[in-house]
């Protein structure tokens, strides 16, 4: 039987600005806007680490040294609220950072989500990876039955030793933001890709299933990668590369359970701040 090697290792592409947020992020990334009291790139470590994850590569830029300092022990804070009521609230980064080894490389340019995965070759080596965007926040099916959507992911992998990404239903009218797949259902839920589009204009769409933030991928993306050519506004586009991947090897895509926020809008990040306030707090 052949031998699967484990999904150890997770990219998190934090080079973006964020200029949806500005001017919040003019001096603060993204990433590191909470919601609640907890920061949009915690609940994707968290994922991660749920999902067997134990090293983590931030693909970074310039000012975004807030994410390192806040995956590193804070000493003047920990002796400031050590033995009082306060200290409480660093028990879950605590657990992340004793759970994961963190490793940060710069993406010198902004040339795309393809060229910021490839910037993290050096630290996946040749073995299968998690990519999660953070901007795709993935909350827990409500059941409870069902770990968070990387999981979902990384059980598919371990079932056809192949590449996986996540994939849901998205209104015709928001099509245009997504990459776009077809394919055929091979379990419930779980499609074969046959053709991926980038972006497309509805009524040229192959389906209305949109890729959202949640990559399981096989080393050998990083060769599709490199052999992407750029597109608009010289960016490679990784979904480009998987497309290329799924048209020699086999690619599938997963309907995960559970909800998404997409917190890099502003009106996605409003709606996960009070699920997350009503689900978590208001019921204490």
């Amino acid at each position: 039987m052949e031998h699967v090697k484990p999904i150890r290792k997770c990219l998190f592409p934090v080079a973006g600005y964020g200029t949806r947020f500005l001017p919040a992020t003019k001096a603060m990334p993204k990433e590191m806007l909470p919601i609640v009291n907890k920061p949009l790139i915690q609940y994707g470590v968290e994922e991660a680490i749920e999902a067997g994850v134990s090293e983590v590569g931030f693909i970074t830029g310039r000012g975004k040294r807030a994410i390192a300092d806040h995956f590193d022990t804070s000493y003047e804070l920990e002796h400031q609220i050590r033995g009082t009521s306060k200290e409480k609230h660093l028990e879950d980064i605590r657990e992340v950072m004793e759970h994961c080894d963190f490793i940060f490389i710069r993406q010198r340019a902004m040339l795309g989500l393809g060229h910021a995965i490839l910037t993290g070759e050096p630290i996946i080596g040749n073995e299968p990876f998690a990519v999660i965007l953070a901007d795709d926040l993935c909350a827990e099916p409500e059941n409870g039955e069902t770990k968070r959507t990387l999981s979902q992911l990384v059980a598919l992998y371990e079932k056809y030793h192949c590449s996986v990404i996540a994939i849901e239903e998205v209104p015709k009218e928001n099509i245009g933001s997504y990459g776009v797949i077809s394919g055929h259902e091979i379990e419930d839920g779980v499609f074969e890709i046959e053709d991926m589009v980038e972006k497309p204009k509805p009524q040229e769409a192959p389906s209305n299933l949109g890729i959202i933030g949640r990559y399981v991928l096989t080393p050998d993306i990083f060769d599709y990668i490199r052999n992407t050519p750029p597109g608009t506004n010289g960016e490679i586009q990784i979904t480009d590369a998987i497309r290329a991947l799924a048209q020699e090897k086999r690619v599938l895509a997963v309907k995960f359970k559970g909800r998404r926020f997409d917190c890099g809008s502003i009106d996605g990040f409003v709606d996960a701040t009070n699920y997350y306030y009503q689900r978590e707090h208001q019921n204490k």
